[in-house]
């Protein structure tokens, strides 16, 4: 069992030191410029990616808005999950975001997908229509970045070839973009968290 644990915390480890800064740091201004334009950033994602995205909605709603004036526009499109059902069980399960999206896009509004393989068809759809629409695109993947990687505007390639690891990173990742907008909006009054 502990060799399992040291494994599994030292690949982690290994895996966020191979990680491109410059990418990271080119998501964060890409957000930033998102919510100083106000506009819609949308995120999803399949199964853990989907609760990435879950999460990171939460957090650019209200972790980094709570408290100013000016709020993010932050919707996940696997949140809704009885749209979702009507696309998949209607039209096809490769839809459920592409048809969202349709509701909504404008362009210049950001779109995220998260896609640990880089080849969920539904991700892969709704980045290619997005692009159509004159939305800035980013993947954030795993593995060899699959499909996402020559399609989204700007991909963070996570470099394992283990789910559980990408998704732990994909998470880790979320959580820095939002310290890092933190900064960069300036902190405001603290709050209580219970």
């Amino acid at each position: 069992m502990r060799e399992h644990l040291e494994a599994y915390f030292a690949e982690v480890k290994g895996t966020i030191d191979y990680l491109p800064n410059e990418k990271i740091e080119e998501i964060i201004n890409l957000m930033l410029e998102a919510y100083k334009q106000q506009k819609y950033i949308f995120v999803f994602g399949n199964g853990g990616s989907g609760a990435t995205a879950s999460h990171f909605a939460g957090d650019m709603n209200k972790g980094v808005c709570f408290g100013r004036e000016r709020r993010s526009k932050v919707i996940c499109l696997n949140d809704n999950v009885a749209t979702m059902l009507a696309y998949a069980n209607d039209v096809s399960y490769s839809d459920i975001f592409l048809e969202q999206l349709k509701n909504f896009i404008q362009p210049g509004d950001l779109v995220l997908g998260i896609s640990g393989s880089g080849n969920s068809q539904n991700v892969v759809k709704a980045i290619e229509y997005a692009n159509e629409k004159g939305a800035v695109t980013i993947g954030l993947t795993g593995f060899d970045g699959g499909e996402l990687t020559n399609i989204a505007n700007t991909v963070l390639n996570v470099p394992t070839d283990d789910m559980q690891k990408i998704e732990d990173v994909h998470l880790m990742i979320c959580h820095v973009i939002m310290q890092a907008m933190i900064r960069a909006l300036g902190e405001v009054k603290q709050v209580t968290l219970v």
